[in-house]
């Protein structure tokens, strides 16, 4: 050997450890993907089972015994059964005793019982220590992996030894845990899976009536009026025209709403002087959803240029353009008329504010994305949602404006005099422009700014009153 060589193993190594026990209750479907993932991971499974040489495919290279022999063989066991199959465990309350119980059950609906399935568990066996946890996973999950959506997983029990050795497995297996305190808290771990898009609730239910409200304003505009006024049918217009009217109106009030709780939070600030007291439920909720009525309103924003694009190809568009060529060779006499600059200039800025407020539309919904939201720094994220946002907010808005143009000043467009839709979706949008605008006033600024920064307006009625910061 040269003298300069180095050994890199010793020859007498020692055998490695042998890696840790696990015991799984359950060869139902999660129990046996849990089971190979545990397996993949380094981990020795072995299952317990009512019927241990009937009990279906296991993954290769797990064990399967009855529960009491499984239950013996482990520290840990995973029950991975229904509540409703609980009773057994309570025979094998010796076996069980001082092990940690991870109870990954979950309920068909919320309410179903009066206490938590993880409590119900711990009653049963009380010398043992259950945990609560990976209810939030799937079969498919474990199958698959975790991915960035639901790679974090909750837990809580009573026992901070066993809520850590749960930990550590999860990590293992590729998962981020978040403790979520002592076992009172199961019952609201267990609803978790139940929930059905939460936080699109409200968005969507606006949406849902503010279309609703406006396409029966529009049909009693457009199609009840023409049929009593003139005795013409036009109820055709209902799938395409209306519509198209219906759905940048919708998307241009959503677009406000979702700046408007952010100015009214303001308001809050000025009025009281502080900022350490909690805003109202109710605009504390609505701040929450803000993302979710943005994606909805670049839905409808979606919506309404998809269908600007096919009004060209529309049958009755063809027809009323032949009807205007016939019309036009029907003149006798050949005229030219001079090209209208101010109509020209209006038409052009109209589609361009509508095509920029649409890109920042798009841009704004983009950067909402986790994965997009995730690389940039929070100025940056700031400045898209909140100073770009305003941008697009005032284009699109804008971009109404200019199609309504001077059509307020004729009182044939007020039917049955009802002004038209547009009319009405540019009420909240300049609301919130003209008082984010107050809001940028340098002395409105200046103190937002230092009452977001800790200082406090104290009240002159009440001398005791001191700031918290000085």
């Amino acid at each position: 050997m040269k003298p300069e060589s180095v050994l890199l193993c010793p020859l007498d190594t020692a055998a490695a450890p042998e890696p840790e026990l696990l015991c799984i209750f359950g060869t139902g479907d999660f129990g046996r993907s849990l089971g190979q993932h545990l397996l993949q991971s380094g981990y020795r499974v072995v299952y317990g089972s009512r019927r241990p040489h009937s009990c279906g495919p296991l993954p290769q290279g797990a064990q399967v015994m009855s529960h009491a022999t499984a239950a013996q063989s482990s520290s840990l066991v995973f029950i991975c059964v229904h509540r409703e199959n609980y009773g057994f465990l309570e025979t094998l309350a010796p076996q069980l005793k001082g092990k940690v119980l991870v109870d990954v059950s979950n309920n068909l609906k919320k309410n179903l019982y009066s206490e938590a399935n993880a409590e119900y568990l711990q009653r049963l066996i009380p010398e043992a220590h259950v945990v609560k946890g990976l209810n939030t996973l799937s079969a498919w999950t474990l199958q698959n992996g975790p991915s960035d959506a639901n790679r974090q997983v909750y837990l809580c029990g009573n026992s901070a030894e066993a809520k850590q050795a749960v930990g550590k497995i999860a990590v293992q297996l590729g998962f981020t845990v978040l403790d979520r305190g002592s076992l009172s808290v199961a019952k609201e771990l267990e609803d978790f899976p139940l929930q059905l898009f939460p936080e699109w609730r409200l968005p969507l239910r606006l949406a849902f009536g503010l279309t609703t409200c406006f396409f029966i304003y529009v049909v009693i505009r457009d199609v009840i009026y023409k049929y009593v006024d003139q005795g013409k049918d036009v109820s055709f217009r209902m799938m395409v025209s209306l519509p198209n009217k219906v759905f940048p109106t919708v998307s241009l009030i959503m677009l406000s709403l979702c700046y408007l709780p952010g100015i009214i939070a303001a308001i809050v600030q000025l009025y009281r002087g502080t900022k350490y007291k909690r805003f109202p439920n109710w605009l504390d909720r609505w701040m929450l959803c803000r993302k979710q009525i943005g994606l909805v309103a670049l839905g409808f924003a979606f919506l309404h240029v998809i269908y600007t694009l096919i009004i060209p190809i529309r049958f009755y568009t063809e027809c009323l353009r032949n009807v205007l060529c016939q019309c036009h060779f029907k003149f006798k006499e050949n005229k030219t008329a001079d090209l209208d600059t101010t109509i020209a200039w209006y038409t052009d800025s109209y589609y361009a504010m509508g095509i920029l407020g649409f890109a920042g539309f798009v841009l704004l919904g983009i950067t909402s994305l986790p994965s997009v939201s995730n690389a940039l720094s929070w100025r940056e994220f700031n400045f898209i949602q909140s100073k770009l946002g305003y941008i697009t907010l005032f284009l699109c808005t804008f971009h109404v404006y200019l199609y309504g143009w001077d059509k307020f000043l004729f009182p044939s467009y007020y039917k049955w005099c009802t002004p038209s839709a547009y009319m009405l979706s540019l009420v909240v949008p300049s609301i919130v422009l003209v008082l984010k605008l107050l809001l940028l006033l340098p002395c409105v600024d200046r103190t937002l700014t230092r009452l977001r920064q800790g200082w406090e307006r104290t009240d002159p009625q009440c001398p005791s009153k001191k700031p918290l910061l000085t």
